[in-house]
């Protein structure tokens, strides 16, 4: 068995206003600089045996953090991207029913098939998703087993290995609310389902007011 924590990148400035990331690269803001800092300080003591990380930055920079009070290098992993989204990218949500209306409804109505617009980069379907970052998410369980990993990704990820470990369909409603910085612990063994268990989700204690604050004094001392 191998535990893994699936930790969503900090706060970006498109996240802020709601403007869909998708591949395009977009890094930390101060808020989501913050935010890593204090998901690491939360993990300081939780000996940690590899961090990998999707090759965005905004994940990259959430990762670093956790690795610097590690010990530990940060692998990179492009495998662990959130979904491509193509035309849709770059798009405030409010802009996309009107500029898309068609793609827009079959997205919303969770179509495993369905095809965004074209794009700068090119669209995911839901199924090619959850397959890519399934597989990738269950070969480090496999490759460390009996060890304890972060995964360092995107909101997207982490629905797909809620998902798994639910055993929901990929057309069911999303259920969970998906937090920046937030912390999300699942079980990897072989002989489940799916391969994962959830343990517990949406951990984002160290990001309250008195925690951040009681690590900007410790490091002022």
């Amino acid at each position: 068995m191998t535990e893994i924590l699936l930790i969503r990148h900090g706060e970006t400035a498109w996240n802020a206003v709601r403007r869909l990331q998708g591949h395009l690269d977009i890094p930390l803001n101060a808020e989501g600089t913050r935010q890593a800092k204090a998901l690491a300080w939360a993990l300081q003591n939780e000996k940690l045996d590899a961090i990998v990380s999707s090759d965005l930055q905004r994940a990259v920079q959430t990762a670093g953090e956790i690795a610097r009070l590690q010990g530990l290098s940060t692998r990179i992993d492009v495998g662990l991207r959130e979904r491509c989204f193509g035309g849709f990218e770059g798009l405030l949500y409010s802009e996309i029913p009107y500029q898309f209306p068609a793609a827009y409804a079959a997205w919303q109505s969770r179509d495993p098939d369905a095809p965004f617009p074209p794009g700068e980069n090119q669209g995911e379907t839901i199924r090619q998703f959850h397959q890519r970052v399934i597989t990738h998410i269950l070969h480090y369980g496999k490759q460390f087993e009996g060890k304890k990993i972060a995964l360092v990704a995107h909101g997207g990820v982490l629905e797909c290995a809620y998902r798994a470990a639910k055993n929901l369909p990929l057309n069911a409603p999303r259920d969970v609310t998906i937090y920046n910085a937030s912390i999300n612990r699942f079980r990897y063994d072989a002989t489940l389902p799916n391969g994962l268990e959830l343990l517990s989700w949406g951990d984002i204690a160290h990001l309250d007011a008195d925690a951040i604050d009681e690590i900007n004094q410790s490091n002022r001392n």
